[in-house]
């Protein structure tokens, strides 16, 4: 017998594969396994999700300028072109580089297109449904984790997954017929007639009367029709606002990813994990709705930030082998920071002025 706690493997030579690799996997094929993304190239896997981010990061800047230059609905649909593309290439990659290149436009037109999207749906509604109508809209985000799990364990070939999930932004593209452009853009931007007629539309729609003024309407923010960087930093509020929501999104965006990338709870089973995870999310949206109604943004905000620090905190600090303290303390964490993340995408639209709106959020 041995004892393999007391074996030296540094003294043992190594050398590559040089027939390939064969994987217990159950017959399922990953990129992981197709590119063998494994050992010395494990870091390529990391980069894999970096791409996306880095579409993400292109995709909210300037995917929101153009919403805010050209239109909500042409920008949310343009997204969705983009997506639908980027989607299949990705779905078709022919090696890892082009994957990656695929990724990133694939990234930038889905962060584009959910930050049009949401900016849209809560410009159409009243203002008084406009938290609820937001809060929801991200609800579905919860939605779509939930469903991955599903979808990736009857779809094992990972490039029919990809086309599972690329084939509802085709299907996004019909909107072009049931939604109307933001009529509090077209105010901003001086087309009056235009969010005159889609209101009344609406009104009509709806079984509503609409008041005579109707044919004053302006938006009181609109003191400029094009958005710029500088209009985010012109003023002293809409300074201190820029660089606190900033961090605050960079600070969610960093904790989340964490959470929900490293976020283990029954082991090697990366399917019943994610659902399990997923699970997690679904009480942030009612907890929000029930307190901003009642005590305001700041204090649900700043207490589900707390929340989550001292989550992550006390996670570095629990020893491994007790395995379900830490996950119990995660999912907290997690709670925290998806209430965070609801709540610095509808406080952003409520600070910024319409004109500037999606480029600010």
């Amino acid at each position: 017998s041995c004892d393999l706690q007391e074996l030296d493997f540094s003294t043992t030579p190594t050398s590559g594969c040089r027939e390939g690799w064969e994987y217990d996997y159950r017959g399922r094929q990953s990129f992981v396994t197709e590119f063998d993304l494994v050992c010395s190239d494990g870091w390529l896997v990391d980069l894999y999700q970096s791409t996306l981010n880095v579409g993400f990061l292109v995709g909210s800047i300037a995917i929101g300028y153009l919403a805010d230059r050209f239109g909500r609905k042409v920008s949310f649909l343009m997204s969705n072109v983009l997506n639908s593309i980027a989607g299949m290439l990705v779905a078709v990659a022919p090696n890892y580089v082009s994957l990656l290149v695929f990724r990133t436009f694939y990234g930038l037109g889905v962060k584009g297109g959910w930050v049009a999207g949401y900016v849209l749906i809560t410009e159409i509604v009243g203002v008084e449904f406009r938290r609820t109508v937001g809060v929801f809209y991200q609800m579905f985000f919860s939605v779509g984790i939930l469903l991955l799990p599903l979808l990736a364990y009857f779809i094992t070939d990972w490039r029919w997954l990809q086309v599972a999930i690329t084939v509802p932004y085709i299907v996004f593209l019909s909107y072009y017929w049931f939604i109307p452009e933001s009529p509090r853009w077209l105010l901003s931007q001086n087309k009056k007639s235009k969010a005159v007629k889609i209101t009344r539309d609406m009104a009509k729609e709806n079984q509503r009367s609409l008041s005579k003024k109707i044919e004053t309407l302006s938006d009181d923010n609109a003191d400029s029709t094009t958005a710029s960087f500088m209009d985010l930093v012109r003023t002293p509020k809409m300074r201190k606002h820029t660089f606190i929501l900033s961090f605050n999104w960079f600070t969610s965006a960093v904790v989340y990813q964490g959470l929900i990338m490293r976020l283990g709870i029954l082991g090697g089973n990366v399917y019943i994990d994610f659902l399990i995870s997923g699970l997690v999310e679904f009480p942030a949206a009612f907890l929000i709705l029930f307190t901003i109604e009642r005590i305001g943004r700041r204090l649900p905000f700043a207490t589900a930030n707390i929340v989550a620090g001292v989550s992550c905190f006390v996670m570095a600090l629990i020893p491994d082998d007790m395995f379900w303290l830490k996950t119990v303390v995660a999912c907290v964490g997690r709670l925290g920071i998806t209430m965070t993340f609801e709540m610095v995408v509808f406080v952003n639209t409520e600070l910024y002025p319409t004109f500037v709106r999606n480029f600010g959020v």
